[in-house]
């Protein structure tokens, strides 16, 4: 952000020629940062109460660092998804503050524990499908929901599922990711009150499509309160699940 107009604004403030309100719409549309290769939106947080997530995808390890680094200079609990461990040892160089959590492949940089709210379910097919429940479930736990886990619990063992149906009937939203025909997503939104949001995972054989099978069958559930993002989109599901959560915390208190 450039320092010269938030003094501008500051000023305007003090002078009482800008009211409150009227700076704080002011600062959530403030410019960005320029790197050169990144222009880091650091008022993200102003608006929408997340700071700027780092897909690590594509960019080089100097670019990563580099943009984490300007992050943490005013943000906790910043997420950098889908980063290697090649990645956490370079970002683990350059900043004091991060932890890598390996299944999920998400690095958190300046971690801050907050107080969870309410009640999140995440649920996966097969054991196979974990990376991306994981990525969900930390996703939503650093955002600061609290996280049920029920893993291995796909259709071609039913009962693993009825066993912790009790427990899943507690949550305000619940998360499941599944591959293969993804038929999983549909029997939770049969048992459960709460918005349940599909996760159509790459895992299958051949016809599966890297998971466009599961995908499809996701889409046309016939389960109501089914929702789907994209394919191997754990990040997105939680992001989802957690605001679910916290709006009906909100509405309850």
């Amino acid at each position: 952000m450039d320092s010269s107009l938030l003094r501008i604004l500051l000023e305007d403030l003090q002078k009482g020629e800008l009211d409150i309100d009227s700076a704080l719409r002011k600062l959530k549309t403030l410019p960005f940062e320029d790197l050169g290769y990144a222009r880091i939106d650091s008022h993200r947080c102003l608006r929408t109460g997340v700071s700027e997530v780092v897909l690590c995808a594509g960019k080089t390890i100097e670019q990563i660092v580099g943009i984490a680094q300007r992050i943490a200079q005013n943000h906790r609990n910043i997420l950098l998804t889908r980063a290697s461990k090649e990645v956490f040892t370079a970002v683990e160089a350059a900043i004091d503050s991060c932890q890598y959590h390996a299944t999920a492949r998400i690095i958190v940089v300046n971690p801050t524990r907050l107080n969870r709210l309410g009640k999140i379910a995440v649920v996966s097919a097969g054991t196979s499908d974990m990376p991306v429940a994981e990525e969900a479930a930390v996703t939503a736990e650093t955002l600061g929901s609290d996280v049920d886990r029920f893993y291995d619990v796909g259709v071609a063992g039913i009962h693993r599922l009825l066993h912790v149906c009790d427990d899943l009937m507690k949550a305000n939203a619940a998360v499941v990711a599944a591959g293969m025909e993804g038929a999983l997503a549909s029997v939770v939104g049969g048992l459960v009150a709460c918005p349940v949001i599909g996760v159509p995972t790459s895992v299958g054989y051949g016809a599966s499509f890297g998971g466009l099978a599961a995908l499809l069958g996701m889409l046309n559930s016939c389960a109501p309160g089914v929702s789907v993002v994209n394919i191997d989109n754990g990040f997105g599901a939680g992001y989802q699940a957690h605001l679910i959560n916290k709006a009906v915390c909100c509405a309850s208190s």
